[in-house]
């Protein structure tokens, strides 16, 4: 009998095939289909839910409340949209400490702030503990939110046409090993922390006609959002292997860990496909913005190809395929 496994929730094949077969085989319409960061109701309103399991809850450079408004305000302005509201529901194990949720509150209502956002409405409930003396008892949190898009904005995943320049945001894999390293103590030298962060600000900077598509690459990193790009639009992608942006503590860490950054999630950068005559304006609003210092463009949408590949530094072409066994569950 199949069972779920941890790996169905790293963002790879695993993931998307329980999405397609189990979800979007029963839950099939229009808007779901579409299977963008947020669905678009009644022309205009972008509206999307998350839910937050990250573990530990409190890491470098964020937490779990920090981390459920950045994620939910983040798949709004993937559509383009203004975030205006969300709602917040909590699931905690009784034994967590009162403390510790105090924290996670005053996290949220800071990002939130900041993001110029509000909190309307929520839910509470507390659970039996069910793991025992260990692990320690645990809290989960449950997003939605509702944005506003503006007026003859079309961002989606399927817009993405040949010739489209591909610009990413900014350094990759920060988050995944931030977390990896937290909860499991690994030791690494150098500064690893999570980028997680709020970009609809960024967005707004260089938002306009010319963009045709936004991700944030989270679970399943980079490769998972631009396979999805590519099978959604029927395009082929080809990126630069040497123009692909990892801190030099983020590369090391993955070396010895055996892992690839293209793989490992991000909480506080963006992809975008932008029209080929916007791509230089776009890249420099992007980088006169702190959160977009190390923004660059990537890659190019392609007719000739199937899939996605990297150029590699000796210029030949590989094969950029998603994430098929277990890496890094509960990151987000």
């Amino acid at each position: 009998m199949a069972i779920i496994e941890l790996s169905h929730g790293s963002g790879g094949n695993k993931a998307r095939n329980i999405i397609k077969d189990i979800f979007i085989s029963r839950f099939s319409n229009p808007i779901l289909n579409i299977l963008d960061d947020s669905a678009c109701i009644e022309g205009d309103l972008a509206f999307t839910t998350d839910s937050f399991v990250v573990e530990p809850v409190f890491f470098p450079g964020g937490d779990i409340g920090k981390l459920s408004v950045c994620g939910t305000v983040n798949d709004l302005a993937m559509k383009g949209a203004t975030p205006l509201y969300l709602s917040a529901s909590f699931i905690i194990e009784e034994g967590f400490e009162m403390e510790a949720l105090a924290r996670i509150a005053s996290s949220m209502a800071k990002t939130a702030k900041e993001a110029g956002v509000l909190i309307v409405t929520g839910d509470t409930k507390v659970v039996d503990r069910r793991g025992g003396l260990k692990p320690a008892p645990q809290i989960y949190i449950t997003t939605a939110g509702i944005g506003k898009i503006p007026k003859g904005i079309d961002v989606s995943s399927k817009n993405a046409s040949p010739g489209d320049a591909i610009v990413l945001s900014g350094t990759i894999a920060d988050h995944g090993i931030s977390i990896m390293n937290a909860r499991n103590d690994f030791g690494f030298k150098g500064d690893l922390k999570s980028d997680c962060a709020c970009l609809n600000g960024m967005v707004e900077a260089f938002l306009s006609k010319d963009v045709r598509v936004l991700r944030d690459p989270t679970r399943g990193g980079l490769a998972a959002s631009l396979n999805e790009i590519a099978e959604a639009s029927k395009v082929s992608i080809v990126i630069d292997e040497e123009k692909i942006p990892v801190l030099p503590q983020v590369k090391a860490a993955c070396s010895l860990l055996g892992l690839d950054p293209l793989h490992v999630a991000n909480e506080g950068k963006f992809v975008a496909f932008v029209r080929p005559s916007y791509k230089n304006k776009a890249l420099k609003a992007i980088k006169s913005l702190r959160l977009g210092k190390n923004a660059t463009i990537i890659g190019t949408a392609e007719r000739s190809l199937s899939g996605v590949f990297i150029r590699t530094k000796v210029g030949s072409l590989r094969p950029l395929g998603m994430l098929e066994g277990e890496q890094l569950p509960r990151i987000c």
